[in-house]
């Protein structure tokens, strides 16, 4: 029987090549390249799962048409070099076993490479200094660096360039190449005002910005022929005020269509401004979904006859069959939603959209692309496996084992389920009557949409299998050895570090997320003692209840800006935005030495000055500290080499590490 997902599994045919359906993966970078740019072993396996799963394009983010030229990320694929086709092959063919088309995002990125990279100063379409250089110099401690204008020689070169990289790509056994025109990258930087100042054929008028790019596109097709398919992405506007805006995006369009199949739209800037226009290209968890999906639809109604991808936060099937069903696009592209669930497209074609291990948003893979390290999942702890589990299936235990675990968090769950696939008989203790740990807290905010989805999918796991679950029950010492354990699994998680204030024991005081869940009463004026993540995201859930909330933070605004980030990653700069649109005040700087009944009291850091705020509730929200006390408590319930202590027990983090940890804990018993 087919699937109820008509429209995102209707194939199509593009000069003769098949795709069997709308789906595509957006272009990552997984930081697994040689590095000297070729194609290896675990880059293949990484992007295995992926073509496993159902969609029916993989595409390979940010692929150098020269390395030598334009370099921007330790481990980056380049396609300069014949001898890079033979590993190329392991990759196509790897796709070809499950029926899709392997492609690579080909790019040069013009004046974002560094003088240190490379060794002279780099090319665009015209010679200026950047708003990142200019940063980057200040951060070196040397003179800003103006890029090279690219001269008609340097052209010809670099379109044969990006020809030669696509044509490497067709001999390898591939068929579908992404010209990389957004972000600010060179080919963008021909075609934008933003950048490009030249006074010939090259540059002024639209059409003559669109030139180079029209140039690349034609040698492409020359060198790889007619039954090739060209998707080139494009910034549909780049958001900042001088640059490309999406009714010249329309113009340029019509130049372009005759030389591509596809049009791929995105929006925004990758680093100028301060990455201020990185968020329309890769947007959080505080941003809507679907975001960029009505310049798809504008192009579409503009140019009926050009082929449109989509992208930017669709998270689900459901979302890609809406678009393409109701003619905004030809395409959906989804990197992080097929990065949490890789099998996403199978789930929906079987009718399982139950299934899908939604995506948080919540950017733990790209913080790895630039340590560097191999990017991974928060929620899909088989993406950093891939090397060792190579088909995607956790191997089944050697011998089985009674197994306990003790908490219903996320580290806890995924334990669980983990130990299930592998065969062990498992019982799980939680304390509480509710699953889902912390992340209960963290999905309140109605905003936070991302993470309502995930604590949803999170506390149906348990109920689809054979594990016995005891709610409200407390693991204890006794417990436990009673049952004579061959295995256990500590996951009880974290408590709320508590300040050290007088009169934080008073009765209108409390934990900031019992206020949010209505744990703890919360009236009249409330003040939130901390400015992380919690107590900035609790209120501005109060403020629009219609609270009169303020904030009070110890550390200066840099230094809580630094921590925030840490938590909320790329999220971080939309707080003082929102805060700011909330009216919702925040003194830095500040130390709290008395909480009174009707205020609380304390000094400037700065100065020493004596200040005062008048509070009918305190919350505080200074961070989380590890529950040792009880995980120290049953280390010994088990044999010890077989005793793992996963999560926050273990040391305070994020979901990412919670469920990796008990993933990999789990493999080992």
């Amino acid at each position: 029987m087919q699937s109820n997902f008509k429209h995102v599994f209707k194939p199509i045919r593009i000069r003769g090549v098949d795709f069997k359906n709308r789906i595509i993966l957006a272009p990552p970078s997984p930081n697994l390249a040689s590095e000297d740019g070729l194609v290896t072993k675990d880059f293949v396996n990484w992007f295995r799962m992926f073509a496993r799963g159902g969609v029916t394009t993989l595409y390979v983010g940010n692929c150098s048409i020269d390395i030598t030229e334009c370099k921007d990320e330790a481990y980056q694929l380049n396609l300069n070099n014949d001898l890079g086709i033979l590993p190329m092959t392991w990759y196509a063919d790897m796709c070809k076993e499950y029926g899709c088309h392997a492609s690579f995002e080909i790019n040069h990125n013009g004046e974002n490479t560094t003088f240190e990279e490379v060794g002279h100063a780099p090319f665009s379409s015209s010679s200026f200094i950047s708003d990142s250089e200019r940063q980057r110099a200040a951060r070196l401690g040397r003179d800003p660096i103006p890029s090279i204008e690219m001269t008609q020689e340097k052209i010809d070169e670099t379109v044969m360039k990006y020809a030669m990289a696509a044509y490497r790509m067709k001999q390898a056994g591939m068929d579908i190449v992404l010209v990389h025109g957004g972000h600010g990258n060179l080919i963008s930087q021909f075609t934008s005002p933003l950048y490009n100042k030249r006074t010939d054929k090259y540059g002024g008028s639209t059409e003559n910005r669109a030139r180079f790019a029209i140039e690349v596109c034609q040698k492409i097709r020359e060198l790889c022929g007619e039954n090739f398919v060209i998707e080139m992405r494009i910034s549909a506007d780049e958001i900042a005020e001088e640059g490309m805006h999406f009714d010249e995006t329309l113009e340029m369009l019509g130049y372009l269509k005759p030389h591509i199949d596809i049009a791929h739209m995105s929006a925004g800037l990758h680093s100028d401004f301060n990455y201020a226009y990185l968020r329309n290209w890769m947007q959080n968890f505080m941003m809507d979904r679907g975001f960029n999906v009505h310049y798809a639809r504008k192009v579409k109604e503009a140019h009926p006859d050009l082929l449109v991808t989509t992208v930017g936060s669709i998270v689900s099937i459901e979302m890609a069959e809406e678009i393409i069903g109701n003619g905004w696009a030809d395409f959906v592209a989804m990197c992080r939603p097929l990065m949490a669930d890789p099998d996403m497209p199978r789930k929906y074609a079987q009718n399982r959209p139950e299934d899908r291990r939604p995506c948080l948003r919540c950017d733990a893979c790209t913080g790895h692309l630039f340590v560097p390290k191999p990017i991974f999942c928060a929620v899909n702890p088989m993406s950093f496996m891939a090397r060792d589990l190579v088909e995607g299936v956790v191997p089944e235990a050697r011998v089985k084992k009674k197994v306990a675990v003790v908490g219903g968090g996320p580290a806890g769950i995924t334990a669980l389920t983990t130990l299930i696939d592998r065969g062990h008989d498992v019982t799980l203790y939680e304390k509480t009557g509710e699953l889902g740990g912390h992340v209960i807290g963290a999905a309140a905010p109605p905003y936070k949409i991302d993470c309502q989805d995930y604590l949803k999918w999170l506390i149906r796991q348990p109920g689809k299998t054979p594990a016995k679950i005891l709610m409200n029950t407390e693991a204890t010492k006794a417990l436990l050895d009673k049952e004579n354990y061959d295995a256990l699994i500590i996951a009880v998680g974290s408590e709320p570090a508590v300040p050290k204030i007088k009169g934080i024991d008073k009765p209108h005081v409390g934990w900031a997320v019992d206020g949010e869940l209505g744990r703890t009463p919360v009236k009249g004026k409330v003040v939130i003692i901390g400015a992380g993540v919690v107590g900035l995201e609790v209120a501005i859930e109060l403020k629009r209840e219609g609270k009169d909330v303020e904030v009070i933070e110890l550390a200066d605004p840099q230094t809580a800006m630094m921590t925030l980030m840490q938590g909320a990653r790329t999220a971080a700069t939309e707080f003082p935005k929102i805060l700011k649109a909330e009216g919702i005040p925040v003194h830095y700087g500040v130390s709290i030495t008395e909480i009174h009944d009707d205020k609380v009291t304390g000094t400037e850091v700065q100065g020493g000055k004596a200040v005062e705020f008048a509070a009918d509730t305190v919350l505080y929200a200074i961070g989380m500290k590890p529950r040792w006390d009880v995980a120290d408590s049953l280390r010994h319930c088990a044999p010890e080499t077989e005793v793992k202590i996963v999560g926050d027990a273990h040391g305070v983090a994020s979901i990412c590490e919670a469920v990796n940890q008990a993933f990999q804990a789990s493999l080992h018993i």
